[in-house]
Parts: C-alpha cells; sequence; structure tokens
C-alpha cells in the first residue's frame, strides 16, 4: 500500500501543479484586471518557491519529491508578467526577475546559505499567503482571485506532507507544508467568503 500511496500523491501533485496556477491567469485575464491579487504575495512566494527547489537539488532529494517547482515557478512568472502589464508596465518585471536568477546561484555557495535560507523560507512563503489575505481584506473583494488555485494547492501540500513522511522525513520540509496547508486553506475560506458576499451584494 506504501508504494502506492507514494506514487499517487507524486503523480497527482504534478498533474495538480501543471495546472495549478491555470485557473488564477484565465481570472485574471478575464477580469483584464490585477484587483485583489497582491503583488508582494505573489514575488514572496516565488521566492519561497525557488528557495525550497534550490535546498531539494542541492541535497539531492528524489526529483519526484519537487518536479512540480520548475512549473510552479514558470506559471508564476506568467502570472508576475500578467500583473505588471495589468498595473500598465512589464518591464518593471525585469528587476526581480534578474534579483531571482541571482538568487539561484548565491544559494549553494555555502551550506550554511542554504540551510538558513530554507528555514526561512516557511516565513517567507507564509509572509506570501499573509500578503494575500491582507489584500483581501483590504479590497473586500476576491473577483480576479481564483478560489480553486488555493484549493489545488492546499491538496498538494497535504500530498506533500504525506509523501515528506514516506521519503526524506526532512522536519524543516514537513513543517513548511503544515503551515502552508492551514494558510492556503485559509485564503481558500476568505476568498469564498467575499465572493459569497458580492454574490448577495447583487
Amino acid at each position: 500500500m506504501a508504494p502506492g500511496l507514494l506514487w499517487l500523491c507524486n503523480w497527482s501533485t504534478l498533474a495538480v501543479c501543471a495546472a495549478l496556477k491555470l485557473p488564477q491567469i484565465s481570472a485574471l485575464l478575464a477580469a483584464r484586471s490585477a484587483r485583489g491579487l497582491s503583488l508582494p504575495s505573489l514575488l514572496l512566494e516565488l521566492a519561497g518557491f525557488l528557495v525550497f527547489l534550490r535546498y531539494q537539488c542541492y541535497y539531492e532529494y528524489p526529483l519526484l519529491t519537487y518536479l512540480e517547482y520548475p512549473i510552479l515557478i514558470a506559471q508564476d512568472v506568467i502570472l508576475l508578467l500578467c500583473v505588471f502589464h495589468f498595473h500598465g508596465n512589464v518591464y518593471r518585471a525585469a528587476p526581480y526577475v534578474a534579483l531571482f536568477v541571482a538568487s539561484w546561484y548565491v544559494l549553494t555557495l555555502q551550506k550554511w546559505i542554504i540551510d538558513l535560507a530554507m528555514n526561512l523560507c516557511t516565513l517567507i512563503s507564509a509572509a506570501s499567503k499573509l500578503a494575500q489575505l491582507q489584500c483581501l481584506w483590504k479590497t473586500r473583494d476576491s473577483g480576479a482571485v481564483s478560489a480553486l488555485t488555493w484549493s489545488l494547492a492546499s491538496y498538494t501540500c497535504a500530498a506533500r506532507i504525506i509523501t515528506t513522511l514516506m521519503t526524506t522525513h526532512d522536519l524543516t520540509i514537513l513543517i513548511r507544508f503544515v503551515v502552508m496547508l492551514a494558510l492556503n486553506l485559509w485564503v481558500t475560506a476568505t476568498v469564498l467568503h467575499y465572493r459569497k458576499m458580492a454574490v448577495k451584494a447583487e
């Protein structure tokens, strides 16, 4: 049963992540606005994904336990470009892209750097979710935010809790996924709450 469960968790996570941000990108394009979507949240999430991917590569963990991260990073870059497009200047994304590329190399200059970065990764990723929550609370509008994207992210965190327990037993990674699961569920509930309020107002 354990190998079958591990296979299911790994491959279902990959399948979900292949399309994870597509509902968000679609909602953004349909609204032709980035209203309700937090740029700081997106940048922090991208930083967290980058650190997490680099950590997994550095320690040579099994490829299937992190293969979704290059896909998620590519989708976040597309989202980032969309947000800057709707804010009027897509070229403002260039410094952020340069910073992320430089960080990829700096993270593994010394072992202590990648270890410290991974410990901070949970805080960075949590900050990204809290920034999205703050944006939702401030605008009281979830029109351009996809509840499906956030619920799929919740599923992938739950699946990765299982795969971490079955493979690497890395406590830092496990704590990260537990925290991200709780915050993803909170964002999903908030998006649905404001969506319900918008429907009642109509």
